[in-house]
């Protein structure tokens, strides 16, 4: 049992590690804004000038935040000519491993109590 909670603890703290940017990007309120028009749109993807418009955010601050998220793997990006659609995706981003180190946290509470 010792070795078990052990090795949970050693999956949480690689969990925390590997998620870290994740959690920093989603946590910003602008980027949740953003994130929220991501889920309204299709897999196709959006472009920065249409999600601005629908943020009321200015195509630079869209530009900026989308970065940020696109490097912590939270949007993914797709490329046509030279316009740039972001989208959201379970399997090209990090959601996977948010949701199993949340899974894996909540599991450890629910142990405990």
């Amino acid at each position: 049992m010792q070795r078990e909670c052990e090795e949970t603890l050693k999956q949480i703290i690689n969990g925390f590690r590997e998620c870290r940017n994740a959690f920093t990007a989603i946590g910003d309120e602008t980027r949740q804004l953003i994130l929220l028009v991501l889920l309204e749109s299709d897999q196709s993807g959006i472009r920065v000038g249409e999600i601005a418009k629908k943020t009321h955010l200015t195509r630079p601050s869209v530009s900026h935040h989308l970065g940020i998220l696109k490097e912590a793997n939270i949007v993914a990006m797709r490329k046509v000519g030279t316009k740039n659609y972001y989208y959201l995706s379970a399997d090209e981003t990090r959601w996977k491993e948010i949701t199993d180190l949340l899974n894996l946290i909540y599991e450890s509470v629910k142990h405990i109590t």
